[in-house]
């Protein structure tokens, strides 16, 4: 089976979100509090950036899951990866479960296994 590059850099992007969303909390906390110490606003800016990641998360697992689907590859990683990235855009505060399932989205995008026939 022939690996896909779109799926090579859609696990990549996986195992950066992880990392991203893991320090999300503590980034966008700390932000807060040296913007009411402060009196700045760079909390929203802070928060944009992630959610930007994790749209592009989906944008990306979107793609690798049309190219997988083509070319008879397994959709279990991309759709994984689209759960993943969704969870994380509708709120930060589900981090966690977000990193999990995408974790396990990535794992499957790696490993490139053929759909099953039903025959």
């Amino acid at each position: 089976m022939k690996n896909l590059k779109i799926n090579i850099w859609t696990g990549i992007l996986g195992i950066i979100n992880c990392i991203l969303f893991a320090i999300s909390w503590p980034v966008i906390f700390s932000t807060a509090a040296s913007d009411a110490f402060g009196g700045t606003n760079l909390t929203s800016g802070t928060g944009v950036f992630f959610y930007l990641m994790a749209a592009f998360g989906i944008i990306l697992n979107i793609i690798a899951l049309i190219q997988s689907r083509k070319k008879g590859i397994s959709i279990v990683g991309p759709i994984l990866g689209i759960i993943g990235n969704a969870l994380f855009l509708i709120s930060a505060a589900i981090a966690f479960p977000a990193i999990v399932v995408i974790i396990i989205g990535t794992v499957f995008i790696f490993l490139h296994h053929p759909t099953r026939s039903i025959n």
